[in-house]
């Protein structure tokens, strides 16, 4: 691969002036420029951009990690992050941690190394520790769709406690009085928030506290399928679940169908998060849909302002609303229960 001296021997000037005309700084004649650009197209030089942004403290790269980058939901607020990034001359490293805080420490040493200007982080615990490995290198940082211990973070997310309260009284609305909750896990404050929201809803209802029952998982299909299984063997089973998210709905429907349950019929079902029109004919699932897009768009934004800004103006958070779609897996509950029996073959 070529150097920068190689050009400089083509061109027959010296490395400085081949340096001078890449990062157009200092004088160089029209000839000598000419003879430069030619070398460098001659040979296929590729300068080295690293030192230049190492100059000045730049290298225009932005590192944002997700938890599960498979899920429609995060693809999506990718999409937002990058489409901020590239508007600003940004570039995105993507790093995918399966919501292990393991991998997350793994993402970051890697990435400290190569001197990301900012990081977009969705942690794989509620705790700060990777925010505050990040702080320590006073590079800037936005929380997505968390909570973190440190006040002092931005945080862009969604009203998760506002959309489970909304899902819950739709079910409530409709004369359910078994609803279970699935959710991830317990080091999440998404999990927790929606089982706040769905707790708020039903004590609002005057149920019995025996009526609020929750179900602590993973946000993945596997753990949906499990979930449900778990949730249908509680007497009296539930007549309505709230999934935290789209694919704990998804394995809850895997479990049901195996089941042979019916949706909406013997059972009402509502989620978190919708799936892209593009991969569903029919939609089916009653949702309280995030806006991703925004969610990362805004985001990046917040980071590039901090970089332009600097970091020492107070944290901010950005919750953003939640829309509640009404679709067809939800209905009244029958009279009686059509499940009791049904599943104790």
């Amino acid at each position: 691969m070529p150097n920068i001296r190689d050009v400089a021997k083509r061109a027959g000037v010296a490395p400085i002036t081949v340096s001078r005309v890449i990062n157009n700084s200092g004088y160089v004649s029209d000839e000598t420029r000419r003879r430069v650009e030619e070398a460098i197209d001659e040979l296929g030089y590729v300068p080295n951009m690293l030192g230049p942004s190492l100059r000045f403290n730049r290298t225009n790269t932005l590192a944002l990690l997700v938890s599960d980058i498979t899920n429609p939901f995060w693809t999506t607020v990718v999409r937002g992050v990058e489409d901020a990034a590239n508007e600003n001359g940004y570039y995105i490293i993507l790093g995918n941690t399966d919501e292990s805080e393991e991998k997350v420490t793994e993402y970051l040493d890697m990435m400290l190394r190569r001197r990301i200007d900012g990081f977009l982080l969705v942690p794989g615990k509620s705790n700060s520790a990777s925010v505050q490995m990040i702080r320590e290198q006073n590079i800037p940082v936005v929380v997505l769709d968390r909570q973190v211990s440190d006040p002092k973070v931005d945080v862009v997310r969604s009203d998760s406690r506002g959309g489970a309260y909304q899902l819950t009284q739709h079910l409530l609305a409709l004369g359910h009085q078994h609803i279970s909750a699935l959710t991830g896990s317990h080091h999440i404050s998404t999990s927790t928030d929606r089982v706040t929201g769905y707790t708020q809803a039903m004590t609002e209802a005057n149920l019995s506290p025996d009526a609020i029952r929750v179900f602590w998982g993973d946000f993945t299909q596997t753990s949906g399928f499990e979930m449900t299984k778990q949730a249908l063997a509680v007497d009296p089973p539930p007549t309505a679940l709230l999934a935290a998210n789209n694919f704990i709905a998804i394995g809850a429907l895997k479990y049901l169908r195996e089941a042979g349950v019916r949706v909406p019929e013997d059972i009402s079902l509502v989620a978190f998060d919708d799936l892209p029109l593009s991969l569903t004919i029919d939609p089916f699932l009653t949702v309280a849909v995030q806006p991703a897009y925004e969610m990362g768009y805004q985001a990046t934004e917040l980071l590039l302002n901090r970089l332009s800004n600097g970091t020492t103006r107070d944290s901010k958070e950005i919750i953003l609303p939640v829309e509640i779609v009404v679709r067809k897996s939800t209905g009244s509950p029958q009279k009686g229960n059509s499940l009791t029996g049904e599943l104790r073959l």
